[in-house]
């Protein structure tokens, strides 16, 4: 009997040790999740091509499943990412404005930090990115995220950021 207690907390603690995560977030405002939204460009801080527009993906579906009717994409020609030239401070802007003029009260947008299996024998998945919310009425952040996480080494690096993503989005308060 001990030995089989021994046993299952051996394996607790390695459940949670294989996938450790961080998060920070803001307290936030309240945004009516009926309002007008825009998604915005994720800036791709990896050396992994297109890890931004994957992580959009994932955060557009995660904002619709959350309720958020009327969230457009921004247009593909503000889409600055490319193998060769990283995203830059201008596209924000612009993008922002984009929004602005389409009538978008809110918009989501972030940077990708890590986007990669780590190097060694198992391989793990691990997703870095901070997220926020911008009020495009006055340019504020009314909500801003950040965290990392990491899987085991058979889980997809996709499942690990949709994870990431979802637990970030949680604490924005969509009402």
């Amino acid at each position: 009997m001990t030995t089989r207690i021994l046993a299952l907390a051996i394996a607790l603690a390695a459940t949670l040790l294989a996938s450790c995560s961080v998060i920070d977030h803001s307290p936030g405002a309240s945004m009516p999740r009926d309002a007008k939204w825009a998604l915005l460009p994720i800036a791709n801080h990896t050396d992994v091509p297109q890890a931004g527009l994957r992580a959009e993906a994932i955060a557009e579906t995660l904002l619709r499943a959350r309720g958020v009717a009327s969230l457009t994409r921004y247009p593909a020609a503000l889409n600055p990412e490319t193998v060769f030239d990283p995203a830059e401070r201008r596209v924000q802007v612009d993008a922002q404005k984009w929004a602005r003029e389409s009538g978008a009260r809110y918009a989501l947008t972030g940077a990708v930090d890590e986007w990669r299996y780590k190097v060694g024998v198992d391989g793990e998945p691990a997703v870095g990115l901070a997220l926020q919310i911008i009020d495009l009425k006055d340019g504020s952040v009314v909500w801003s995220s950040v965290g990392a996480k990491s899987g085991w080494s058979r889980e997809a690096l996709s499942a690990v950021a949709q994870k990431l993503i979802r637990d970030l989005l949680a604490s924005a308060r969509i009402e």
